[in-house]
């Protein structure tokens, strides 16, 4: 098609000065691990300086603790008070579903929340079990070890999945690869989370109905084929208890919502149903009529549980598995939780620390008879309403806690099972969030179906296939963005030097001869052949549309690489194959506005001396400015080459 010629543009885009590939790999490694700049701090320090700020960093109660007032106590005590009346209910609740000892669920809720107030960034943060890990321990370790057949050996295998659970997330925290949980979507996590919570729903009916014997399995047909099998087991006190149970509990939900002031009425609830329910067992002999109870629970501080990890155990590979899988979850959901409730006070916290915090606290857990433990949306909304102004909350929770453990863990003896499975029904319905999945599938209806997936997987199949559908869909959705990228195309908006798409904005019209097009994402091996496949169909398409509308004919092709932040060698490939195809219709390819790591690659491949330095420009308005003067020049030159052969004939 020629060159550019007399029409100069006052502005080329320069090759950016190469840099050492040493110099190139240590920067992308810091933007890939370290994009907070966490050294910043350490600057121009000295010694004893950058000492007092890495011990800042890991333990940051250090750092706050200072500037730490009487009025912030006054009011982390009354939030940490609040919360624990929660957590003790909870914590026995959340431990029959994993189903161990009561008792580990009471233990679980002393340690873990000092070590968090100690190491981690959320000031709202509620430290304790949570109900979808909790489920499976159950449903994964369950399979292994019977915890009705060998109770201890299935207790060791959990503490053992809750040690490598901690030492995964630390792993993670430490070596800075925080990012892999961000692969589990919003959407994901919604559906995940929402048909865990149908599950655990149904498998209360078992507390419910007062049924003995109960399945393993936690797909919906196998829940309700076990509990219409034994209709004839069904204990009619037990349910009449549990309904009346579960309608306070929702009442006083309903309350709280209508008014934020009432929300210590839906905290105190759970502990008001124990008191109760334990009166009533107590006074009128209900566990003589077949209501169980919890019985015993032994009095004293958590023991040691180091000598019980079980490393030699030949169900080792399961109880990895599980800890790897309730590690993942428990990051996702403590994570989350804590982001949001530090978006309402509009400040920051650390994921990497999150995650050396989370893991830090379940490895000492597991040494201390804990179980897993994360930051449940429950206990830390009721931590945030209550008005807690830092982690101190949680040092009040345990010590509260510990109070229970030392001196009223006998009062819990009649206390009834129905109650515990109505606390759980009650929880599990806050997690089944249909406005979040109607606001999905209003905004994007692909983002439904990815929830409406993960749903199904755990309800229909199992919490492990759930899981597992979950993770291939969240990354099956980044491959499809990845590999099949968008294009569009640009048209001038009109009275502007303005180009945008004309999908978006109607009024923006197409200029005769030349097809500009946008590629919208980077170009390496994934979507380098689709990428050649498609901008073909655009020309193809685009000389098909002028012709049959008998207009200009197609000259020029200008691709945008505004939005490509970087190449690789198949992408560089791809555009030399396009500008040989290019070439071969009579056309001529033009670039746009490459950015820096592109131009250096495309001079370093040659390609910019192939296309031409004078066919590169820093924007769409000068690249059509360019090839208009081409077209125009041409033209005159056409005419005047006509004119001449005209003289001639005379």
């Amino acid at each position: 098609m020629g060159s550019t010629g007399e029409y100069e543009s006052q502005r080329r885009v320069p090759v950016p000065p190469s840099k050492p590939f040493l110099k190139s790999l240590q920067a992308r490694l810091k933007e890939t691990f370290f994009p907070d700049d966490p050294f910043r701090q350490f600057k121009n320090q000295p010694i004893s300086n950058k000492f007092l700020l890495g011990l800042q960093y890991f333990v940051p109660i250090i750092e706050w603790a200072p500037r730490y007032t009487f009025d912030f106590f006054k009011a982390d005590l009354i939030a940490g008070i609040t919360v624990a009346s929660l957590a003790v209910p909870q914590g026995i609740s959340y431990a029959s579903l994993a189903s161990i000892p009561p008792i580990l669920g009471l233990y679980s809720s002393f340690v873990p929340p000092l070590l968090y107030a100690m190491l981690g960034s959320s000031r709202d943060l509620a430290v304790g079990t949570v109900a979808v890990a909790s489920l499976l321990i159950s449903s994964m370790l369950g399979k292994e070890v019977s915890p009705t057949e060998n109770p201890k050996q299935y207790v060791q295998l959990v503490f053992t999945a809750t040690f490598f659970a901690g030492v995964f997330q630390a792993s993670l925290g430490i070596l800075r690869l925080g990012f892999i949980v961000d692969f589990l979507s919003h959407a994901t996590i919604v559906g995940f989370m929402g048909g865990a919570a149908t599950i655990v729903c149904f498998q209360q009916l078992k507390g419910i109905l007062g049924l003995v014997h109960f399945t393993h399995e936690t797909d919906l047909v196998s829940v309700m084929r076990s509990v219409f099998s034994q209709i004839h087991q069904w204990r009619w006190e037990s349910a009449v208890l549990g309904c009346c149970f579960l309608f306070f509990l929702l009442l006083t939900r309903y309350f709280s919502k209508r008014k934020a002031a009432f929300f210590w009425i839906n905290a105190m609830a759970p502990l008001t149903t124990v008191i109760l329910g334990s009166l009533l067992v107590y006074l009128t002999h209900a566990e003589k009529h077949g209501v169980q109870v919890i019985g015993h629970l032994k009095k004293g501080l958590n023991p040691p549980s180091a000598s019980d990890l079980a490393f030699g155990s030949p169900h080792l590979m399961a109880a990895i598995k599980t800890g790897i899988v309730i590690g993942i979850i428990g990051l996702a959901e403590g994570i989350a939780v804590g982001r949001t409730f530090a978006m309402f006070k509009n400040y920051h916290i650390d994921g990497n620390k999150e995650m050396i915090a989370f893991g830090m606290m379940n490895i000492a857990g597991s040494c201390t008879s804990c179980y897993l433990t994360a930051g449940p949306f429950s206990r830390t909304a009721v931590n945030f309403n209550a008005g807690s102004r830092s982690a101190v909350s949680n040092i009040v929770m345990a010590t509260a806690v510990m109070f229970t453990l030392l001196f009223l863990t006998p009062l819990f003896h009649y206390t009834p099972l129905v109650v515990l499975s109505s606390i759980i029904i009650a929880a599990m319905l806050g997690l089944l969030d249909y406005e979040a999945a109607i606001h999905l599938w209003k905004i994007d209806k692909f983002d439904f179906f990815i929830c409406l997936g993960a749903y199904l997987g755990v309800v229909l199949g199992s919490v492990e296939i759930g899981l597992i559908i979950s993770i291939i869909v969240s990354l099956l959705r980044i491959i499809l963005f990845v590999a099949r990228p968008r294009t569009m195309v640009l048209g001038n908006i009109p009275n502007s030097g303005i180009y945008r798409s004309m999908d978006q904005y109607q009024i923006a019209n197409s200029v005769p001869g030349i097809l500009i097009l946008q590629i919208d994402a980077p170009v390496f091996f994934a979507n380098a052949s689709y990428l050649r496949e498609r901008i073909s169909r655009w020309i193809y398409e685009e000389e098909d549309r002028l012709k049959s509308a008998g207009e200009a004919s197609l000259h020029y092709v200008i691709l945008d690489l505004s939005a490509v932040g970087s190449i690789d060698t198949s992408g560089i490939s791809m555009l030399e194959e396009l500008m040989k195809n290019v070439h071969r219709k009579g056309l001529q390819l033009v670039l746009t506005n490459p950015q820096s790591e592109v131009m250096k690659k495309l001079d370093k491949s040659k390609l910019i001396d192939k296309i031409g330095q004078g066919w590169i420009f820093l924007t769409v308005g000068e690249a059509v400015s360019a090839c208009n003067f081409m077209l125009h020049t041409c033209k005159s030159i056409h005419v005047a080459v006509d004119q001449n052969a005209e003289e001639n004939k005379v």
